[in-house]
């Protein structure tokens, strides 16, 4: 009656409070050793859920010398305790590295292990649960996992049928792998990939979230392991995932896409030849918020690595999606990481940056510059990005705008693409006097043999005295 009372008392959270404060983990320690397997089982799972509440409860079942015990019934036990006991451990593990390592030090990796290679899946998943928290903290930790001799078990558990157990061991394997190429690697030599790779289209969405998430983990790290995920034929397929009905699928498949072309030009064209950017620019234009930003980052990187695949960028409709991401976003982060693309799109060549220029976006990343309110990262990245694009701009209807609300920094920048253009262009020079650009760039104060004054120079000597006489008289 005790416990189904706990029980009952979880429901509302400042019960759990209540409960611990009347002191209800020293009652209910003893319970662990009851001779009643079931009093045993009920015990572990209010502790469980005592733990998983916050890190003071957790860090109260650590002092109360709690896991020893559950880890020597671990191996003793039936399989339902199995499950509450790993519950326990997972729910301390989970909220802080200093909690997950006082798991590890208690011995539990040893028997969590065993436990993987029970016969009951419900009894694999949960050790894979427990396992899947102690490792996702540091690689200190996720390091203590693989000595255990955890990852060909996990492997073994992505092939088993039940898909709640292949859910969870793919995220264990995730978790491994993010923190280091070595840890990576291990995952990789174990045959990961080829297992995951079998399961991209499965129909379990909360599968393919993690499958992804797992092949993303492993491929961010080094050319070698990209080059091994991509070699694993997931592409073109994947790209079906991009217009899965689920959210997080979908993120996780351009996360995917963004780690494998971000490390040469040779895999970004891999994934340009298959249909990745057209696919990844229709999914930004299906997309809102920040599950967009690994698309704006894979744009980005594609177009960083040579002028051709900034080329296949542009020619797939990329600058005016980006654009509107620029327009619609209200994250600051969001907004840097689409300047930052902008700039790696325009950078290199005039052509280049004339398509960023005629998608009007020049004036927008002279705003979030000039905006006391933009975050310092944005700001530096909007300076950035157009003063790389202005620099090989020589579009002058997109660079005129400039002349008269740019600070002195970029403004300079401006005028020298004029003074590169004007002296060979007779029909932008005709322009830019009827426009009036002639006269404003006259009013220029700059310093005497500065560059700016330079480029000013340098324009003015494009006309015949009369016209600059006239221009200056402001006829």
């Amino acid at each position: 009656m005790f416990l189904l009372h706990i029980h009952s008392c979880f429901l509302p959270c400042t019960n759990v409070l209540t409960l611990f404060g009347l002191g209800v983990m020293s009652l209910l320690r003893p319970l662990l050793l009851d001779a009643v397997p079931t009093i045993q089982q009920t015990a572990a799972l209010a502790l469980g859920r005592l733990a998983n509440y916050n890190d003071d409860l957790a860090e109260a079942v650590v002092k109360g010398d709690i896991l020893p015990q559950l880890v020597y019934s671990l191996a003793e036990q039936n399989r339902f305790y199995k499950k509450a006991a790993a519950f326990v451990l997972r729910a301390v593990a989970k909220h802080s590295p200093e909690l997950a390592q006082a798991v590890v030090d208690c011995g539990a990796l040893d028997a969590l292990v065993i436990s993987l290679e029970e016969f009951d899946p419900g009894v694999k998943e949960a050790a894979a649960w427990a396992i899947s928290y102690i490792a996702r903290h540091n690689a200190q930790l996720s390091q203590a996992v693989v000595d255990a001799g955890v990852v060909p078990l996990l492997v073994l558990c992505i092939q088993e049928p039940e898909i709640a157990l292949k859910r969870v061991a793919a995220s264990a394997l995730s978790d491994i792998a993010k923190h280091s190429p070595e840890l990576a690697q291990t995952v990789v030599d174990t045959g990961a990939i080829a297992h995951l790779a079998q399961m991209i289209l499965n129909p379990d969405a909360k599968l393919k979230r993690q499958v992804f998430s797992a092949l993303s983990q492993i491929a961010k790290h080094s050319v070698d392991v990209a080059e091994m995920v991509v070699e694993a034929e997931i592409f073109p397929a994947a790209l079906v995932c991009l217009k899965d009905p689920d959210e997080y699928v979908r993120k996780n498949v351009t996360t995917l896409i963004r780690e494998i072309t971000k490390h040469t030009p040779e895999l970004s064209q891999i994934i340009v030849n298959v249909g990745g950017v057209a696919a990844v620019i229709d999914y930004l234009g299906d997309s809102k918020g920040n599950v967009r930003l690994p698309g704006i980052m894979m744009l980005g990187y594609v177009a960083t690595h040579s002028e051709n695949l900034a080329m296949a960028v542009i020619v797939s409709k990329g600058v005016p999606q980006l654009a509107i991401c620029l327009e619609e976003e209200q994250e600051d982060h969001i907004k840097a990481a689409t300047a930052w693309a902008f700039g790696q799109i325009g950078r290199h060549t005039p052509e280049h940056a004339k398509a960023v220029a005629v998608a009007n976006v020049f004036p927008k990343l002279l705003n979030l510059y000039l905006d006391t309110e933009s975050s310092e990262d944005l700001q530096v990245k909007a300076k950035k990005a157009l003063k790389s694009i202005l620099q090989k701009c020589t579009y002058l209807p997109a660079l005129e705008p400039l002349l008269y609300e740019a600070p002195s920094n970029i403004l300079k920048h401006v005028i020298c693409q004029f003074s590169k253009v004007l002296p060979h262009d007779s029909k932008a020079r005709r322009l830019f006097v009827t426009s009036g650009g002639l006269k404003k760039v006259q009013e220029i104060k700059a310093e005497p043999g500065s560059a700016i004054q330079e480029y000013i120079n340098a324009i003015n000597n494009c006309y015949p005295e009369e016209i600059k006489t006239l221009k200056t008289k402001g006829h």
